[in-house]
């Protein structure tokens, strides 16, 4: 009977859970992400994070990815991907190479129908749950970056 006991007790310590050291959002380019100084804080592997981070993100080449790195005690990580930035995606959309200083200039224009198109990949993102709300959060992205939107 006491047997039984102490094999419950180990069992149970085989399930703790790792402890988390640190979490740390960063934006790296798809794809090509190499160690550095930035994924040195995050204290992860850094070969490793970037070797799965890089597979990834393969066909995400030329966009900035944001991800949620979670390094635990042994040096391992987990990550979490999230879509691109609104202003990135309005900047490409409109074929501007920067946005507005004054929100009253305009420096380019974008359609409605791309409006949609942004807001339904960055759904997941944003803090609302249908397309109207999400295109209302991109419209004021693009007011405020000087783009006007036709519709």
């Amino acid at each position: 009977d006491h047997d039984t006991d102490k094999s419950k007790k180990k069992r149970r310590k085989c399930h703790v859970s790792k402890r988390i050291v640190k979490v740390v959002k960063m934006e790296l380019p798809g794809g090509e992400a190499k160690p550095g100084p930035k994924l040195a804080s995050a204290g992860v592997v850094m070969p490793k994070f970037c070797t799965d981070f890089n597979a990834k993100t393969a066909d995400r080449r030329g966009e900035i990815v944001p991800v949620i790195i979670t390094a635990y005690e042994d040096k391992s990580h987990d990550f979490v991907i999230k879509t691109s930035p609104v202003a990135g995606l309005i900047l490409k959309a409109a074929g501007v190479q920067k946005g507005s200083a004054n929100p009253k200039v305009i420096v380019g224009h974008i359609s409605e129908a791309k409006v949609r198109e942004i807001a339904e990949y960055k759904l997941p993102d944003l803090n609302c749950d249908n397309i109207e709300a999400a295109m209302r959060i991109v419209e004021g992205s693009c007011r405020n970056m000087g783009i006007a939107v036709d519709k």
